[in-house]
């Protein structure tokens, strides 16, 4: 799958080297990683500003 997308976006931006090609597979892995911290982000997000208030107000 990824390397069909590479390849579809290689010929998409003319890309005709293995070092135009490895850029963009790194591009994508940063996206994808991009997407998964923000998912991660958005589903413990509430969680973790609920524990904070708890412990400041214990400190309290």
């Amino acid at each position: 799958m990824l390397t069909y997308l590479v390849a579809l976006l290689s010929n998409f931006f003319g890309v005709k080297t293995q070092k135009g090609v490895t850029m963009i597979e790194y591009a994508l892995i940063a996206a994808l990683v991009a997407i998964v911290v923000i998912a991660a982000l958005a589903t413990v997000g509430g969680k973790l500003t609920n524990l904070f208030n708890k412990v400041g107000n214990n400190l309290n």
